[in-house]
């Protein structure tokens, strides 16, 4: 099976389905979907993302949840991975039906997936909404054209009587109603609508909650406290050469994976990495099974690792199966418990906090495991560490409290020697090396800079020299930006940058020059910034080491591998006043949001509202580009006046966090992009209510907006506008051109307020607004820009325009109910895009034009 065969299947022209091009690997989890089709013959459309596409089985009956029904599954033509998002009618020629989303999530399997399909078994796990546990695929007899499967549930925890009929929603039952031609489909039908069975819960033996909080009471030193899920500071561990002495200490297993802090309040479970990032969306399986220990409130702490084969955890297939090159199974290997139902714990001893951790796991789900130790005998575990090839071993001291930060309760031994480096250049490639010849390290020097400390150019992956090479090459100097202490030769020819990315090397001691001997890349550590490297855990605990001022603490924050540093001067300076938000406050929540933010203004011309001395000083728009900037994008324009001006716009996360650096606050883009800014690819309705207008109303616009739009053939998006009104925002696909834009716009807005003028107005006079909700359509014109999904706003209270589905907007509040605080915290809750989708739906203004008269 292939994406030609999709292709030829399919004529583009008529179906709504997504074109071939547009399956490409996401960098992210490995994804699963199960779509319910209304074809001819009604069937489950089961698809596991192999690589770059969907690996593809027509299921007739759906999957079982019963150990004893092998469901046929027929192996149908691969799908581009876009078609994860497709929900909707199938109009015209092959497959031609209507088809429903039945669930989506990620998927793991124990090795090669294509391996186990060319042998004709796949065992894999899913982690959907509906769909749970383990699962095989078998291939039995081969047919000519399209080969038999079976779809067969694992004896787990989950396995029940439960069909997927039995999971069918309200609106999947109707769509099921409305495709049945036969009374077969109707029995079906009628059978999946009275059973209304919940997806099955993992069917493990756990203390209760009563029990739970009075085992936490009665740990010695627990003090009662209030819940919360926040991010929570993690205590660290500093590096030692051989481990401590005694009975006061134990000895646990060195885990090699992504440092996970784990937050639940009122049962809702937040993960968060160690630089507080949230990452409920990454790791789906986790928060699953820790919500299957049925806890109100807690603190976790873990390290989430990928088990090979001999049960090691193994960094590099971690860091593949979480870019979506592989899909090994995850575990989280959690060794401390710093609170637990309503009481703190954290100063309690770390052997009373294991032993009731230990006490919790005892029936966990499978990808929960208990991070066991020794008591005492440093040397006999770490010779066993040594013996079993693993990393090393964590020694911690017995009665110790749980404190944030690093100190000298917790050291790490490890088996190799290796440390951490801030990657500061490369060399240029050679022969038929990619992208570079090796990257340029450095470390601290104890003085707020930076000391080279080599170069290492062996351990690379193919796929790590293309994501480097994107980045490193596209810039460098020749001028060192470190201090070099020690000749070196081979620096002839170097490229120099900031500090960049974190690497994490072996290496077999330090040279005569004080320069690492024969260096090995183990891992690129996209977790940690070189600020990070400033408290690492070799780092002396003597007082020169520690002597830092606040604004040293305070100082530059790095971005991540894949975007420049970008130096935050005046980190301090209060940008909200009345609510004593600073400017590494704006910056700290712009990384937050950035994997949804920038994609949507990327290469996009943007105005930006830059308040240098904060809110309550004077802002100003800035669309064209500035003295001192080195990373954000340019484009030389036409003016609407005929002239050329050379406007800004961001390409990554450097030139983003750059523009704030410089002060802005807001960001607008067009609705066009820079390689074509004549073609419009959005249409932006503001609904903007006048005084006296209760939201409630303007709610109700919104979803008469829409409604005006669908009667048009258009889908639209709404999202809060951060002050008082909504945006309906409808895109192109094909674009069009400007004028074609503001004429539909401008005739819908009036069309409205004719309609309704006692509800509507199109018009900006003031006067004419008191009562009404203006409709502005002038934000479709060539050069008019609309604040950006995820954009703070320069008002009291730092709201946010924040994106919605439909079926959330009666939820909402007002037009700013969302803020720099609590925003972060909804994105971690969220499973999917509110506008998933909105780059694939096709649909442009040639015909609606017409409708209108225009």
């Amino acid at each position: 099976m292939s994406l030609q065969d999709y292709r030829r299947k399919r004529n583009f022209a008529k179906t709504r389905e997504p074109a071939p091009e547009d399956s490409a690997r996401t960098g992210r989890r490995s994804i699963f979907v199960v779509q319910l089709h209304h074809a001819s013959r009604r069937h489950f459309d089961f698809r596991l993302q192999v690589g770059d596409v969907l690996r593809s089985w027509a299921v007739p009956k759906g999957p079982s949840y019963d150990p004893k029904v092998k469901r046929l599954a027929v192996e149908v033509e691969d799908h581009p991975v876009s078609y994860a998002n497709f929900e909707g009618d199938i109009e015209e020629g092959y497959g031609k039906g209507h088809v429903d989303l039945f669930d989506r999530g990620v998927w793991a399997t124990q090795g090669d997936p294509e391996a186990q399909l060319r042998k004709g078994h796949l065992t894999f796990e899913l982690f959907g909404d509906r769909l749970k546990g383990s699962w095989h695929l078998v291939r039995g007899a081969k047919k000519e054209r399209q080969p038999a499967w079976f779809l067969i549930k694992a004896e787990d925890a989950y396995a029940s009587d439960v069909e997927a009929d039995d999971l069918l929603d309200a609106k999947m039952r109707e769509s099921t109603r409305r495709a049945a031609t036969t009374s077969r489909l109707r029995a079906a039908a009628k059978k999946s609508t009275s059973r209304k069975k919940a997806p099955p819960t993992s069917k493990t033996r756990r203390m209760s909650a009563a029990s739970l909080t009075k085992a936490a009471a009665a740990v010695p030193r627990a003090r009662k406290a209030k819940a919360d899920n926040a991010f929570f500071p993690p205590q660290l561990a500093r590096l030692r050469e051989t481990p401590p002495k005694g009975e006061e200490w134990v000895h646990e297993v060195k885990w090699d994976g992504y440092r996970i802090l784990t937050g639940i309040a009122d049962g809702e479970v937040l993960l968060w990495s160690r630089n507080a990032l949230p990452w409920n969306d990454r790791i789906p399986e986790i928060v699953q099974a820790i919500k299957g220990l049925g806890l109100d409130s807690a603190r976790l702490d873990g390290e989430l690792i990928a088990l090979d084969a001999s049960g090691r955890s193994d960094f590099n297939a971690l860091q593949r199966t979480l870019s979506g090159e592989a899909q090994a199974p995850l575990v989280y290997m959690l060794f401390d418990m710093p609170y637990l139902q309503g009481y703190d714990l954290s100063r309690a001893s770390l052997v009373d906090r294991k032993a009731l951790l230990e006490r919790l796991l005892a029936h966990a789900p499978k990808h929960l495991a208990y991070s066991a130790h020794n008591v005492g005998h440093g040397d006999d575990v770490f010779a066993m560490a040594m013996d079993q090839k693993l990393e090393g071993i964590i020694a911690k001291r017995a009665n110790g409290a749980y404190r944030s930060g690093r100190g000298d309760d917790w050291q790490k031994i490890k088996r190799l020697e290796s440390d951490e480096f801030a990657v500061v250049g490369y060399t240029p490639a050679k022969g038929s090396r990619l992208a570079f010849g090796s990257l340029l390290l450095a470390k601290p020097d104890g003085n707020d800079g930076w000391i080279y400390v080599g170069r290492v150019g062996t351990g690379f992956t193919d796929e790590m020299l293309r994501e480097l090479g994107e980045t490193l090459t596209k810039q460098g100097s020749k001028k060192p930006t470190v201090r070099i202490d020690a000749v070196d030769p081979t620096l002839r020819g170097a490229l120099w940058v900031a500090p960049t990315a974190v690497a994490e090397v072996y290496y077999r001691g330090i040279g005569n020059k004080d320069l690492l001997r024969q260096p090995s890349l183990k891992a690129l550590r996209t977790d940690k910034s070189p600020d990070d490297l400033r408290d690492s855990d070799r780092a002396p605990s003597a007082p020169s080491a520690r002597k830092k001022t606040r604004a040293t603490k305070a100082s530059a924050k790095v971005a991540p591998a894949d975007a420049s540093a970008v130096v935050i001067t005046h980190p301090d300076r209060v940008v909200f006043p009345d609510d004593g938000i600073t400017k590494q406050d704006v910056v700290d929540y712009y990384r937050a949001v950035m994997p949804w933010l920038l994609p949507p203004i990327a290469d996009r011309p943007t105005s930006t509202i830059r308040c240098p001395g904060g809110i309550g000083s004077p802002c100003f728009f800035q669309k064209h580009v500035m003295a001192g900037l080195e990373h954000v994008g340019t484009a030389k324009l036409k003016e609407e006046t005929g002239a050329q001006a050379v406007y800004l716009y961001p390409r990554d996360e450097a030139g983003l966090i750059e523009l704030v650096q410089f002060g802005a606050v807001e960001f607008h883009p067009w609705g066009s992009h820079v390689g074509s800014p004549d073609i419009a690819d959005r249409v932006v309705f503001d609904l903007d209510p006048g005084e006296d207008v209760d939201w409630r109303r303007v709610v109700a616009a919104a979803r008469m907006v829409r409604g005006l739009l669908d009667e048009l053939g258009l889908v639209s998006f709404v999202r809060t506008t951060g002050g008082k009104g909504l945006h309906v925002v409808v895109p192109l696909n094909p674009g069009a051109d400007w004028d074609t834009v503001k004429t539909f716009a401008r005739g819908f807005a009036e069309a409205m307020a004719a309609l309704h003028p006692l509800e509507f107005v199109a018009t900006a006079t003031k006067r004419f607004r008191r009562g009404k909700i203006y409709v502005d359509y002038l934000r479709n014109g060539r050069g008019a820009t609309a604040v950006a999904s995820y954009s703070l706003r320069s008002r009291p209270g730092a709201p946010v325009a924040v994106p919605l589905r439909w079926e959330e907007l009666g939820k909402v509040k007002s037009g700013n109910a969302f803020d720099l605080r609590s925003l972060p915290k909804r994105l971690a809750r969220l499973k999917k895009d509110p506008w998933e989708g909105i780059d694939e739906v096709r649909q442009d203004l040639a015909s609606v034009s017409e409708k209108l008269g225009a």
